[in-house]
This record gives structure tokens, C-alpha cells and sequence, in this order.
């Protein structure tokens, strides 16, 4: 595995097509920094570590049977990475879901990058 935080999410994805309850994931800060924004924004039910294992569970989320995430573009991958200032952060995002940036305040949706002022490496959008 070249990319965990691409596996992960597209785990994620792959999970929700097939209509899975749960995902199970190798651990590490950058994915568990992911997991917990899609939690806040609603993607996911829970996140829950498994320190002994090294592992996050994720559990999926879905209203009737409808799942709440339909699409992830993975935009940075190993061999491109995409940068945007501040000022084109904006243009880059998406107008529906949230785009993922990693800053070097953290890892942190598009808008909140926008508010706080920085820009970064754009991830991925999720929709």
C-alpha cells in the first residue's frame, strides 16, 4: 500500500457501494484526522481506534438506505501533489460536500482553511 490515506478512503467508498455497516482500516494520525472531519461533517456515524490491533473502525452511516457519502476524487496522490494559497483555495473546492486540505495547521476541511486563512495540499473532495 503505496497511499494509506487514498486506501482508506477509497475503503470507505468501496463500503457504502456494497452496503456495508462498518469499515475496518489501519491506523495512523493522518487517517484518523480524516475520519474525525467526516464525522463532524456528517459522512460517518463513529470512529473508533483500536490501539492494541492499530487499527480505526469506522461505522457508516445512512439515512433509510440511501448512503450519506455518494463520491470521493482523490485529487493529491504520491506522484502529484496539488498546492493552493489561499486565495485559490476557493476556486479549487467544490460548491456541494467538503474538500479535505492538510495545512500546516493541521488537516482541516476547505472552508475552515478559507476562514483561518492558509492554504495547503489539497486531498480529496467527498460529496
Amino acid at each position: 500500500m503505496n497511499y494509506p490515506v487514498g486506501d482508506f478512503l477509497i475503503r470507505i467508498k468501496n463500503a457504502y457501494m456494497a452496503g456495508k455497516k462498518e469499515v475496518v482500516a489501519p491506523s495512523s494520525k493522518n487517517i484518523l484526522a480524516i475520519s474525525k472531519i467526516l464525522e463532524e461533517e456528517g459522512y460517518i456515524k463513529k470512529t473508533k481506534e483500536n490501539k492494541e490491533e492499530r487499527k480505526i473502525i469506522v461505522e457508516l452511516s445512512y439515512s433509510g438506505r440511501i448512503p450519506a457519502l455518494s463520491d470521493v476524487k482523490l485529487v493529491s496522490k504520491p506522484s502529484v501533489h496539488e498546492y493552493f494559497g489561499k486565495r485559490k483555495l476557493m476556486r479549487a473546492t467544490r460548491a456541494h460536500g467538503i474538500s479535505v486540505v492538510t495545512t500546516n495547521k493541521g488537516i482541516m476541511t476547505s472552508k475552515k482553511a478559507r476562514s483561518i486563512g492558509v492554504g495547503g495540499e489539497l486531498i480529496c473532495h467527498i460529496s
